[in-house]
């Protein structure tokens, strides 16, 4: 690992810095200095009834766009950037440290690639360009009540029907639903088959098709960010499956080799506890906390999420040291998703602890506002986190087996 830039990758570092400079909508230069940054951003302005907001959104996309970097793991070919393991991770390393938004949602990461990959080139042309534009963006249809940790057991069912599949059963945490315009979803086109076979990964061109429903989960936070989706006789062409039927499996887990160092969330971690810390430095700081007392251990506990923070920082830059030079990062990918997951619960625990009734304040928070309260609500937003997109278990699992070595329990 080489932490210093080379020289083309300083002078890939100052171009970001420039777009960022010149092109991010003041909307968004307000939001990367509130303390704790919200969830998906220009997700929710593309749906604002804000004009500005919707302008912001609409800017920033067309900006990213127009570099490549939309899609920084897309071939170029496609519209994407075209860029390497590290190109990649200074870009994500410079717009999380700005607070910039990624934009496009999972129509850029998850199913372009799989378009890529496995779709044909009237899929391509049809689904690629929109998402790349901004016009459309997709909800992913994966997780059910019985199928969440073992995805291989949905049981959404497609039967095909002449030119058309009809789809019924139901998917939940599906994120972003509500800001979407369409939906992917793995369904059971074979029941006899298999668990991870007789799977077919289907795309629905309209979420408000008639049969399908979205209703809100909203969490303890009253925060708004999954959804349980509902198809009843939701019918979709057989030419929107991707890929063949009943090999839709294969289909979902493919991922393109973009980065997955979790660098986003490593600089989050580390500008939340910076801003904790220097407010505490302050007299309002030392006012409303309890850092002063010293029966409190708060500063060992604060000076061990600095080195958690540090520890988590650097190790993403070794997931993506190992992209970069051709390795393929499989049980460090599941420590980087364990560790920052986990981190995230310590850090707003930490300042919940630190403020306490104080930190439990849940009012608006207006652009630009630095001071470091509302930490109780982030600890109960960040209990999913240890859930979604493989529970720690999981990861533990994987960690032992594929890391360790271990065997099965």
């Amino acid at each position: 690992m080489d932490w210093n830039d080379t020289q083309e990758q300083a002078a890939f570092r100052d171009q970001v810095q420039e777009l960022l400079d010149s092109k991010l909508p003041q909307r968004y230069v307000d939001m990367g200095k509130e303390v704790h940054q919200r969830e998906r951003p220009w997700e929710n302005d593309r749906k604002s009834e804000d004009p500005e907001a919707r302008k912001a959104a609409e800017d920033w996309m067309e900006a990213l766009s127009g570099e490549g970097w939309a899609a920084p793991h897309w071939p170029k070919e496609y519209g994407g950037g075209g860029l390497k393991p590290m190109e990649q991770f200074i870009l994500n390393q410079e717009l999380a440290q700005a607070g910039a938004p990624t934009v496009g949602g999972s129509g850029v990461s998850l199913l372009g690639p799989a378009l890529i990959v496995h779709g044909t080139d009237e899929q391509k042309e049809k689904y690629l360009p929109p998402i790349m534009s901004g016009e459309v963006t997709w909800a992913q249809g994966f997780s059910e009540p019985g199928a969440g940790s073992d995805l291989a057991g949905l049981q959404t069912r497609a039967v095909r029907d002449g030119d058309e599949y009809v789809i019924n059963g139901q998917k939940i945490w599906t994120s972003a639903a509500h800001l979407s315009d369409c939906i992917f979803a793995l369904t059971r086109t074979d029941p006899d088959a298999p668990k991870h076979r007789g799977i077919s990964f289907l795309m629905i061109d309209d979420i408000k098709t008639p049969g399908l429903t979205i209703r809100p989960i909203i969490d303890m936070a009253n925060g708004h960010y999954f959804n349980e989706t509902f198809f009843e006789d939701v019918r979709t062409p057989v030419s929107n499956i991707l890929g063949e039927e009943n090999r839709g499996w294969y289909v979902g887990m493919t991922l393109l080799d973009y980065e997955r160092s979790n660098i986003a969330g490593a600089v989050g971690s580390r500008k939340e506890l910076m801003a904790l810390i220097n407010y505490l430095g302050t007299d309002d700081g030392k006012y409303r906390s309890h850092i002063g007392k010293r029966e409190t251990g708060m500063r060992a506990e604060l000076a061990d999420r600095y080195i958690e923070t540090e520890v988590m920082f650097q190790f993403s830059f070794r997931v993506i040291s190992m992209h970069n030079s051709g390795q393929l990062p499989n049980y460090e990918a599941s420590t980087s998703k364990l560790y920052n997951s986990e981190l995230n619960q310590r850090l707003a625990r930490t300042g919940s602890q630190l403020f306490g009734l104080y930190g439990s304040l849940s009012a608006e928070r207006e652009a630009g506002d630095t001071v470091p309260v509302s930490f109780a609500g982030d600890y109960v937003q960040s209990v999913p986190a240890t859930i979604r997109g493989g529970t720690s278990e999981i990861q533990r699992n994987i960690i032992a087996t594929r890391g360790l070595g271990l065997p099965r329990g």
